[in-house]
């Protein structure tokens, strides 16, 4: 685990991530969901940028009892981390993969016959009984099965030796819209699923299909688990849901101003040209680029915080460096603290923010952020 210091050795490009904001979201979710809801935290693509083994030790302590990845060697990782508690790996697992995800007692997404006999196969030549969840396309179009082929599938995997179906899941595709029309027509069908399960003799004992959206805003589709992602970063689904619960973001995003000096009137700042000084300005040198994930379409577009005040982004944010107008900002020097997500004094710059200049969303600014910029970590995290 990296401590922040305050030391010459601090790099000067770094992500802070406030593991107590990351444990206040974990215990106020679970507030929110109930006693007889399980959190399984999905710490997938390296916890949306914010550190999986980090972020997995802090939601395993305050509260989440699962996992949930996306690959199983996002599994592999926390597994030699150390980390025990069931982990969940929601997407495709090739069958090449799939006797190292048993070995590692990871519990997979089967869609396939192919998949669930390696399972199986692997499985009894440990001597366990590997758990393993189905999923259903209620709607989304992407992975799992169509609902009716659910119960012939769960009819198959039934007399396979070493596999035990421990959950059944679907996914909402627009749950972090206003309009929840469609996402109801999803949940009735995933309901519907399960009740064929019920009635053809399959009881499933996890039953999930609420993400974060549907966590915070449709508290009758928790059923008895759910998955919990983006809002445990303590970052909103979408615009359109207002969290009926507190969150507080994890990330920031700091840097140090590298050169400072006045370019005159009429001088041309970084590739293309895209920027002619219209005065003779004061420019602060920024070294973050798009090779540390922070993106290029916020070229001309956005701005970071120096002494507290937003200085805008003047020309093309480049592969490693980009140029602010310091003009309002009062006197910089070299080093100063540069944010780019998160903080600074009155100041503040949200990943959503960033995600608007950007054209993407939220999810997508952390999750772009390069392991060239190191992570460290405050706070003790419950």
């Amino acid at each position: 685990m990296n401590n922040i210091t305050n030391t010459s050795d601090t790099p000067v490009t770094f992500i802070e991530v406030d593991l107590d904001a990351i444990a206040h979201n974990i215990r106020t979710i679970k507030t929110h969901i109930g006693p007889s809801v399980s959190l399984m935290a999905v710490v997938k693509a390296n916890a949306y940028g914010h550190g999986a083994v980090e972020v997995a030790r802090t939601a395993l302590r305050n509260g989440a009892s699962q996992l949930a990845v996306a690959r199983a060697g996002e599994g592999i990782q926390l597994r030699e981390a150390g980390i025990s508690a069931p982990i969940l790996v929601m997407s495709y697992t090739p069958p090449a993969e799939v006797e190292s995800a048993v070995t590692h007692d990871l519990t997979l997404a089967v869609t396939e016959l192919q998949v669930a006999e390696r399972v199986s196969a692997r499985s009894a030549a440990l001597g366990r009984r590997t758990p393993v969840h189905v999923k259903v396309d209620t709607g989304m179009g992407r992975f799992g099965l169509l609902p009716d082929e659910v119960v012939p599938f769960l009819n198959r995997l039934a007399g396979m030796p070493g596999l035990v179906v421990e959950g059944i899941f679907s996914h909402f595709s627009v749950a972090d819209l206003g309009d929840k029309g469609y996402t109801w027509q999803q949940f009735r069908l995933f309901q519907q699923v399960v009740g064929e399960l019920r009635a053809a003799g399959h009881l499933v004992p996890l039953c999930h299909i609420a993400n974060s959206a549907a966590t915070l805003d449709l508290p009758a589709m928790h059923l008895n688990a759910v998955r919990a992602g983006i809002a445990i970063y303590g970052l909103r689904p979408s615009s359109q849901i207002e969290p009926a619960v507190p969150l507080k973001p994890a990330l920031t995003m700091k840097s140090r101003v590298a050169r400072v000096r006045t370019l005159p009137a009429g001088s041309s700042i970084s590739y293309g040209r895209t920027y002619i000084t219209p005065r003779a300005m004061p420019v602060a040198l920024v070294p973050v680029g798009y090779g540390d994930g922070y993106h290029r379409l916020v070229s001309n577009r956005g701005a970071v915080l120096i002494n507290g005040k937003r200085v805008p982004i003047v020309g093309r944010v480049c592969m490693d460096h980009f140029v602010v107008d310091i003009s309002q900002a009062g006197p910089v020097e070299v080093n100063d603290e540069i944010v780019l997500i998160g903080r600074q004094g009155e100041g503040q710059i949200t990943a959503d923010e960033v995600a608007t200049w950007a054209e993407t969303i939220n999810y997508e600014v952390t999750t772009s952020l390069l392991p060239r910029v190191p992570r460290f970590y405050r706070g003790a995290g419950g």
